[in-house]
Formats: structure tokens, sequence, C-alpha cells
């Protein structure tokens, strides 16, 4: 292990943790000016940067669209020549320059006013050419970045970050944006699946090991390997759930003195299983059920407890469930 390192490594965090937390003390009302711009505006939030902003500002885009607020990024050249028609007057632009000079950001500016889009502003300067166009200002001013030589973007680029989390943030308050509608952005995550996969999804509907409970033990046996489920599931001539026979069952009936493998299958079953009679009810809570019951699989029926199906526990983990 190199000590040298490991002492340089805290030092930067240490300062970006100082900066932003300078920063955090000097948030001025102009935030809330931006998240009005931002809350109230009924086209999109577009996000213009350059260079190491410009991916800065991409990543705030993404974070924006994915937590309620409609954003993209578009690079200013490329606007320079055509994307241009993409903004739209009933849109917000945020430009991000530290310098607040930037070249290319500064000479879309005049385009932006002609169609007076609102303009919200982030960089070093309230005075640079582009935050005295601005709308609101948004400092991301540092005292020196962690760079040794005090030149590449470190401190700032952090700042700025956290500065485009923090409006994403506000405004999901402001909204009252909510788990759900989260999950909405995000289905194919794992809050996606945990609030919108429902056992119908996962359960097992067809090829059932379904025994009648007089089936000679020996026969619920090959029935059960058949199934591949672990367990035999025993109904009634109108396919009512009657009882369960797992390999917990068999393991504890072979302990019996009485065993005996031609005896029925109800003889050794769990004849008041848990069932779930709602096949609409969410994965995630049928997941919940299982472990708080310490059992791997459930039946499914309907409200007359007509077996629908079966969920293990194993399907639900391998698709994600939590």
């Amino acid at each position: 292990m190199n000590i040298d390192d490991i002492k340089q490594a805290k030092a930067v965090l240490q300062l970006e943790a100082q900066e932003m937390l300078r920063a955090a003390e000097g948030i001025s009302t102009d935030f809330s000016k931006a998240l009005d711009l931002m809350q109230f505006c009924r086209g999109k939030v577009i996000i213009m940067g350059v260079g190491k902003s410009g991916l800065i500002g991409a990543k705030i885009a993404a974070t924006l669209a994915s937590t309620g607020t409609p954003s993209f990024f578009i690079h200013p050249t490329e606007a320079m020549h055509g994307d241009l028609g993409m903004i739209g007057k009933e849109d917000v632009v945020l430009a991000i320059s530290y310098s607040g000079e930037s070249g290319e950001l500064v000479a879309i500016l005049p385009h932006l006013k002609r169609f007076g889009i609102p303009l919200i502003t982030m960089s070093q300067n309230p005075q640079s050419s582009l935050s005295k166009v601005g709308d609101a200002f948004i400092s991301i001013w540092i005292e020196r970045e962690a760079c040794p030589l005090n030149a590449a973007p470190t401190c700032s680029t952090t700042l700025t970050l956290a500065l485009g989390d923090a409006l994403a943030v506000c405004l999901m308050e402001r909204r009252g944006f909510k788990e759900c509608d989260f999950a909405s952005f995000h289905p194919g995550g794992s809050l996606g699946r945990r609030l919108f996969v429902k056992v119908t999804d996962l359960m097992q509907s067809e090829n059932l090991p379904l025994i009648p409970p007089h089936l000679p033990l020996k026969e619920a046996i090959v029935k059960m390997s058949d199934g591949r489920l672990g367990n035999a599931i025993i109904v009634d001539e109108e396919g009512r759930l009657t009882g369960v026979l797992s390999d917990g069952d068999l393991r504890r009936a072979m302990m019996r003195e009485e065993f005996n493998l031609s005896a029925k299958a109800i003889d050794y079953a769990t004849k008041n299983p848990k069932y779930c009679d709602d096949e609409t009810i969410l994965a995630s809570e049928i997941l919940r059920y299982i472990e708080e019951n310490k059992i791997q699989l459930l039946v499914i029926t309907d409200k007359e407890k007509r077996v629908k199906g079966a969920v293990h526990l194993h399907k639900l983990i391998e698709a994600g469930i939590k």
C-alpha cells in the first residue's frame, strides 16, 4: 500500500466535500427562480455545455428526465448547425460554463433570446458574458480545483453535478414525485419489477403437478418429480385446493413408523396449505409472504379455491424480485 496515494485520495475527497459544503451555504434565491422556470415551463428543460461541462450537463439531463422533468442535452455547436430547431418557445435552457465565456455557448445566446426562451446559467461569475443575459444564475464558483495544478476540472465539475442533483430533487419534491412515478420511468429496474410485476406474470399455470387425494404416495412422488416444483398440489374433483405434498412433508413422513408408499398422498400432506386467491397481487408481496411463512411454493387460486397456478421462491428470485 502506497501511503502517499491514500493521503492524496483523502485530500481530494475532503477538498471536494468542502467546496460543496461551502456552496450549500451560498445557495441564493436565484436557485428557487431557476426551479420556478423549470417546473412551470410547458416544454422541456434543455441542457447545454461544452467539454467537461457538457459531459456533466448530459448527466443532469438524464437525471431530470428520469425523475419526471422532460429534459435532454444539446451541444451548442450542433445547435448552431441545425439542432436549434429542437428547442421550442415553451422550453427552458440551462447553460453550463465554468468561465461563462465558452465561445460556442456564448455564440448561441442571441438566437435563444431571439425566441424569448428563458435561460438559466451556471458559471463561476455572475458578470460573465453567459450569466449577464440569463434569467436565473446558479453559482458554481470554487476556491480551487482538487487538481494539484489547479487546472483540471475536478471540484468544479463535482459541484456542478451536485447542483444538478439538487435541482432534480427539489423538482421531485415540488411535484410530489412518488416511488410509483419513479418506477414508471424505470420499468426495467429493480424498483419497476417490485412495483409492476404481478404474480400472474411469474406463476406456473401449465403442467402443474396436480394429484387427487387418494393417489398412492409412490405415484405422487413421481408426479412431484415431473412437475419440477418440489411439491405436489392436491385437488378435489372440482379442482379445489385440499393440500400440498412437499419435500419436507416426505422427509417427515419417512421418519414415521407407519410410513407406507402405498398410503394415500393426502395422509402425509399439509392439509391447510398457504395459498393466495388473487393472481393480480404484486410479486414482491408474494415474495414477502413466502419468506414470512418460511415456505418455498405458494399455490394461486381463484376465490373458490380452484387452483390457477403456483409460484416458487426460486422463480421470484431469478426474476429479480426483492
